[in-house]
């Protein structure tokens, strides 16, 4: 504990840390000043002093009493999320049941069973032990059953989580990988899907900082330096809106506000375009003071005048007025060419419309009071209980959680005109079982837009469908290639899991005929090593195989040994088998023994692994080794497509691990040039890298086009400094635009 006190970012006394905690509470209560009720302040009071008191001895990694954690997840839950006094008393003690003594008791003695029914709900959450898999993705599915009972246990969560991302600094290197991860993969696009797009942005932004840092680190600084031009800019350009919105009687706010980091990098990636090519690096907001009855007509008034000012891209426009998304956003966008020939985006809005777009859900009930609509809110909580409640595994449910509920959703039509909201990616299939299951099943294609098509075509925005049925149809094992929501899924593998157990019963059938010819009991000992020894997850997955004729039962007597009444294998002779170190690509050069890489707490001479072919690292890369089943080790790196996914999911399984220092052994990665059509181009690249870097090449294709040229090298190199190195040196030459590394499995 004394180590941590002496971290150089925490050195309060004893007295100073109690004046800390009690200016920090009394910022909370300066919060929560317009919601407090007689007798309010009483009980905040109380709860305060219970969760000082339970947490009294206890200090976080940075060394500063834990007690301020509580108060700043209750700052974030009024400030940041609208909250009220009921969520400000759980927030200040959802770590008590958990971490201390306190228990669920002494709660609702003191404040009810409201209030002790979500803490509860946080408890449950966050009482899972990190011991398998499944109990990992437990801990998610867990959070969606306490979110159908009560939200405000999911807002909490939130604000625990973004609190803890925000003190991330005191953890160790693996820690702020496995929590990075879990935050990027469930928490942000959770966050995201609640409505709280601020805290959703700054998730993912803390994220990045710690998952891929150089980046992060590199972005930062120019978005740093580029500040002044840009607020020069974002200036001039909002001058004329204010003056315009003036003189046509609107009264509003008009503002720029810059991208996120972790946007404005998707945006690099998905373009393939440097930092200096992101043109909208900041949105303009503007946002209206204007009753309800007249909001759509005056966004639409203030965008028909933004437009006479500046030209529109009419592919840019985004009318979320018509057809809010699910989680309540409503808003216009649009991307105009202001001077300079920048495109700029610029959102339109009401006052009641961003309090929303800011808090979300918490702000979605404040609107709702005194109306009776089920909200899209509603609706998407139904959806989540119809989903719980099928028969899954946790780790299939968090998939297809995250396909189905917490994608960008699109807007379909019935024939009759009603409208369907479907996750991005959505079928005809995933259609027809959105209608009804009965039609799922019999579906055998789709009319869309009076256009037929197969089950499996894909659906976009304003889509109208009718589907087409056959009573002679019935669900296939490859369906399940084409659907992503969790509806079409469930009842597509209950519908197959019917069929399979009725030709099952014919298998089984055989099975005990065939044991009784042997002299074999059919007893359930008999047929789990039967199941073991032909690698089958069930007995009926083995009664299955013998009705297709996959498992022949003839050879169950020159395979197995009848004694008494019992199945038993004969023991092979076994040789000791020797363990190799793992070897480097057949393509490589051979080299002395291999060690490159320190796998913690093991010597990697005895430890066999591979490196992932989903990212190829090299020495240097920030990696991380993943235990697999079968497969042993596996390094990937932290910024693997695949990394977030299985560091959320498996964080147990993960082993921190760095490269050792060595010169002797190269690895296989591979570069992607893009530049001007020239004589001699290939030459001087060929030159650079064989010639001045003596770099092996391994491959070289290249494409030339209406005067550009695409080049795709696959070379060896020692570690990540070799190989930046290399690109710098290329972007150099005349004529290069663009050097990229692989990220995928292509090289």
């Amino acid at each position: 504990m004394e180590a941590d006190v002496k971290t150089p970012k925490y050195n309060l006394s004893e007295e100073e840390e109690k004046k800390e905690i009690v200016r920090q509470y009394r910022a909370l209560l300066r919060g929560l000043k317009p919601k407090l009720k007689p007798g309010h302040r009483e009980l905040l009071r109380l709860a305060f002093e219970m969760a000082t008191d339970a947490h009294k001895t206890m200090r976080r990694k940075s060394g500063e009493p834990y007690i301020l954690h509580p108060i700043s997840v209750a700052r974030i839950c009024v400030e940041e999320i609208g909250l009220g006094v009921r969520s400000t008393i759980c927030a200040l003690l959802h770590d008590t049941v958990e971490d201390t003594d306190l228990t669920l008791e002494d709660i609702e003695r003191a404040f009810g069973g409201e209030i002790t029914r979500i803490i509860d709900g946080l408890t449950k959450i966050a009482n899972v032990v990190d011991t398998n898999t499944t109990q990992q993705a437990e801990n998610f599915k867990k959070i969606l059953v306490t979110l159908t009972d009560d939200p405000r246990v999911i807002l909490i969560k939130l604000a625990d989580r973004l609190h803890n991302m925000r003190t991330l600094d005191s953890m160790k290197r693996e820690k702020q990988l496995k929590i990075s991860s879990e935050t990027v993969y469930v928490y942000a696009p959770l966050a995201h899907r609640m409505g709280l797009y601020t805290i959703k942005t700054e998730m993912e932004d803390l994220a990045m900082k710690y998952l891929e840092p150089d980046i992060y680190r590199e972005i930062a600084r120019k978005l740093a330096e580029t500040r002044r031009e840009r607020t020069r800019y974002i200036n001039e350009f909002i001058r004329p809106i204010k003056e315009g919105l003036e003189k046509a009687g609107l009264k509003a706010e008009v503002y720029g506000r810059p991208k996120s980091i972790h946007s404005i990098w998707n945006k690099m990636k998905k373009k393939g375009v440097a930092f200096e090519e992101v043109y909208d690096l900041f949105a303009i907001r503007v946002i209206l003071e204007t009753p309800p009855e007249r909001e759509k007509e005056d966004c639409w008034k203030a965008y028909s005048m933004i437009t006479d000012m500046y030209t529109p891209s009419p592919e840019r426009l985004r009318d979320w007025l018509s057809n809010p998304k699910s989680n309540g956003y409503e808003a216009l966008h649009t991307t105009v060419m202001g001077s300079q020939g920048k495109w700029v985006e610029v959102q339109i809005r009401t006052r009641r419309m961003n309090e929303i777009a800011e808090k979300g859900l918490a702000a979605h009930w404040k609107y709702k009071e005194g109306t009776n609509d089920e909200s899209r809110f509603d609706k998407w909580f139904t959806q989540i209980r119809e989903a719980l409640a099928q028969d899954v595994s946790s780790i299939d449910f968090l998939q297809d959680f995250k396909t189905s509920f917490l994608a960008e959703e699109i807007y379909v039509y019935t024939p009759k005109g009603d409208v369907k909201m479907l996750p991005v990616g959505a079928t005809a299939l995933d259609f027809a079982f959105s209608v009804h299951s009965v039609v799922g099943s019999k579906c055998i294609g789709a009319k869309v837009n009076h256009k037929l098509v197969p089950i499996s075509h894909k659906l976009r925005s304003g889509d109208q469908i009718e589907i087409i049925t056959s009573n002679k149809q019935k669900p296939h094992e490859d369906w399940l290639n084409f659907v992503v929501t969790t509806k079409a899924k469930s009842k597509i593998k209950d519908a197959l899991k019917e069929e399979k157990r009725k030709v099952a019963s014919e298998g089984k059938y055989i099975l005990q005929r065939r044991l009784e010819s042997i002299g074999a009991a059919v007893s359930q000992a008999n047929i789990e090593e039967l199941t073991s020894f032909y690698k089958l997850a069930s007995p009926l997955d083995l009664y299955y195989q013998i009705a297709v004729k996959n498992i022949d039962l003839k050879e169950l007597k020159e395979e197995f040994q009848v004694l008494g009444d019992k199945l038993v294998l004969p023991k092979p002779v076994k040789t000791e088998p020797e363990i190799k170190h793992h070897e480097p690509d057949i393509n490589r050069p051979a080299h002395k023994k291999e060690n490159e890489l320190i796998i913690f707490g093991e010597s990697s001479d005895r430890i066999v692994y591979t490196l992932a072919n989903c990212c190829k690292p090299i020495p240097g890369d920030d990696v991380f080794g993943f235990v697999s089943t079968g497969k042993g080790l596996i390094i990937h790196r932290t910024n693997c497509p695949n990394a977030a996914r299985l560091m959320s999911n498996f964080g147990h399984r993960v082993v921190k691990t760095k490269w050792a220092k060595n010169k002797e052994i190269s690895f296989l990665t591979g570069l992607k040039i893009v530049g001007l059509d020239d004589v001699g181009v290939i030459h001087k690249i060929t030159n650079l890298v064989s010639g001045e870097l003596k770099i092996n090449i391994a491959a070289l294709t290249v494409e030339a086009k209406e005067g550009l040229f695409e080049g795709n090298i696959k070379l060896f190199v020692h570690d990540k400094e070799e190989l930046d190195k290399l690109v710098d040196r290329l972007k150099k030459l005349p004529g290069i635009e663009a050097v990229e590394r692989y990220d995928t499995d292509t090289v």
